[in-house]
């Protein structure tokens, strides 16, 4: 199908949108979505709590007010769907999570289900539609803040739900099962939520960068090229405790210092290789006290790169480490892999009409990849994936209540998002 088919169906696209007051429109209705949250004067909405639920049911009051027909599935996914001209075209999906982190920020997820609702607001006002049907996912879960298990919402979507994490609890020992048995939601129908491949044309991500790229690029949007992959250790270290002033320092076994060096030589591995990140986020020295030895310590792990092999051959090279300092220190090891994925590739004929989009009103296509994990990264199994993202203020921070964005950028994501969707085809199948 053709885009002189899509101007047929759009029948008044030479109407004109305002973009600006779409673009003031997003950042308002982020506004109203961050009032749901669990601690007043901080950004904390996980999975099921009050808040999280009643922030499905503004979303969805929402999307019906924008011309969509609205279901949840059995994961508390909440999906708006803008009907196309043609019943039998696979849809044009987008989307992402409307859930945070701890004391997080307002636009990490809910970005990329305002930014569409807003335009989808305003194609339905002008009578707009397209030949194939926009689905909007407000994903439930990405994060794996209360239940320790993230991307629920998109591996319900893309039947690869591991429904061991069910048994998963929470800091109140309620564990996923019963949380969601207790909002209405059936464990036993989450096969029923997976969709075919067949039925997803493509999928389109609007996130906020998480990151100063953009920023210091001074420009408002970018391209992703593909999503990196991440693999997490938790590694526990066990030495022996001693008193602190009469222990010789060549007789020590201290868990701690062997934690301190494992971190540094993590450190000085991933800066030495482009597009490779490594981080220590948890170091622990359970019942430490300033006049003991630490016997025994715990760190986490993340390694990430876009590039598989790279974060491979770091990953081999960080436990041959461990193995050297902890044998030297007299310190014993036990490295626990808790998390792998591989890198993600957007698809490069999305990324070519993203770009397109970008160049025709004047935003120059800059390229980069995704350090974070996204909802695009599971889709991807059901579908191609494209993620157009939008610049952060305060330094690209993110994950923190000083994440910020501008009405000006959301306005120039909308007019993009816009102009790919009235652009877009859905290629032939072979």
């Amino acid at each position: 199908m053709n885009t002189e088919d899509n101007v047929d169906a759009l029948g008044s696209q030479d109407q004109d949108i305002d973009y600006t007051l779409l673009g003031h429109d997003i950042m308002q209705r982020a506004e109203v979505l961050a009032q749901h949250t669990e601690q007043a004067g901080m950004m904390t909405r996980t999975y099921l709590t009050a808040a999280h639920v009643a922030a499905a049911a503004q979303i969805e009051a929402w999307m019906q007010d924008a011309g969509m027909t609205v279901r949840r599935d059995a994961t508390g996914n909440v999906i708006g769907r803008y009907e196309g001209t043609d019943q039998h075209l696979p849809m044009l999906m987008t989307g992402s999570h409307f859930d945070t982190v701890r004391n997080g920020g307002k636009y990490d997820g809910p970005l990329g289900i305002l930014l569409p609702i807003a335009c989808i607001d305003a194609w339905n006002k002008l009578g707009r539609r397209f030949p194939f049907p926009v689905e909007v996912v407000a994903f439930c879960e990405e994060e794996g803040v209360r239940f320790k298990a993230p991307l629920l919402g998109s591996r319900a979507i893309t039947g690869t739900f591991d429904y061991a994490v069910l048994d998963n609890q929470d800091s109140d020992g309620m564990t996923m099962r019963e949380a969601m048995t207790a909002e209405g939601l059936d464990p036993e129908s989450l096969p029923s939520a997976a969709m075919p491949s067949d039925s997803v044309a493509a999928y389109l991500e609007i996130h906020i960068e998480q990151g100063p790229v953009l920023l210091e690029e001074n420009l408002a949007l970018g391209v992703v090229t593909a999503i990196s992959g991440s693999t997490r250790f938790i590694l526990e270290l066990e030495g022996l405790a001693g008193h602190a002033g009469t222990v010789p320092m060549s007789s020590r076994h201290d868990a701690a210092m062997a934690g301190a060096e494992i971190a540094l030589y993590i450190e000085r591995r991933c800066t030495a290789a482009a597009g490779l990140v490594g981080t220590v986020g948890q170091f622990n020295v359970p019942n430490g006290a300033g006049n003991v030895i630490p016997g025994k310590a715990v760190i986490s792990i993340d390694i990430r790169a876009g590039d598989d092999a790279l974060r491979i051959e770091a990953v081999d090279d960080i436990q041959t480490e461990i193995t050297r300092i902890t044998t030297r220190r007299g310190v014993r090891p036990h490295l626990i892999k808790t998390y792998e994925a591989a890198s993600v590739a957007c698809a490069d004929w999305l990324q070519a009409r993203l770009a397109e989009s970008m160049q025709r009103h004047g935003c120059p296509p800059l390229s980069l990849p995704s350090g974070a994990g996204h909802d695009a990264m599971i889709i991807a199994d059901i579908a191609p994936v494209a993620m157009l993202f939008v610049r952060c203020g305060n330094g690209g921070i993110s994950h923190h209540p000083r994440e910020t964005m501008t009405a000006e950028d959301a306005a120039m994501a909308a007019q993009v998002f816009a102009d790919f969707a009235e652009n877009f085809s859905v290629p032939d199948r072979q």
